[in-house]
């Protein structure tokens, strides 16, 4: 039950973001959503729980998913598609999408046995990522709302 409910806000919360990036800008979604997941991140778990705590729980994954469904899962495609001038779009996308491929394949085939090996400090290593992002996003990542593609020269000189 719980991955139904988790599924629905995945899709509730992508819709979000494919409604309102523009509105309310990729690069303010990227860093609620790192927020977000470095709260997460950091939290454990206990095996035993009243079910009242399992409920907070979904409550807590819902929240986490609709962060990540909202903010880096679909951005992290959209804002390397607008980055890059009309010229070189179709490469640079192109190796955007070797680079997130490989590394979904690298944490796939490592996952396990590093849960295994670490525990929840898992969790705080990934915890680390999501720092350095949001704070990648914050001083380096400029903001596209309401700009052209054909402007985002000018953008990358400017900023």
């Amino acid at each position: 039950m719980s991955a139904v409910i988790t599924g629905v806000i995945n899709v509730l919360a992508t819709c979000v973001s494919i409604g309102f990036a523009d509105k309310w800008g990729i690069r303010t979604l990227f860093l609620e959503g790192a927020l977000i997941g470095a709260k997460f991140g950091v939290t454990r778990d206990v095996m035993e729980l009243p079910k009242w705590f399992v409920i907070m729980v979904v409550i807590c994954i819902c929240f986490y998913v609709a962060g990540i469904a909202w903010s880096w899962g679909p951005l992290g495609w959209l804002y390397p598609s607008e980055i890059f001038s009309l010229e070189i779009r179709s490469a640079g996308q192109s190796i955007n999408v070797a680079v997130n491929m490989f590394f979904t394949f690298l944490v796939a085939q490592v996952f396990l046995g590093m849960l295994c090996t670490m525990k929840f400090g898992l969790f705080i290593f990934f915890a680390f990522f999501v720092v350095h992002m949001t704070l990648y996003c914050y001083f380096f990542m400029p903001e596209m709302k309401n700009i052209p593609i054909e402007e985002m020269t000018c953008v990358w000189r400017d900023h």
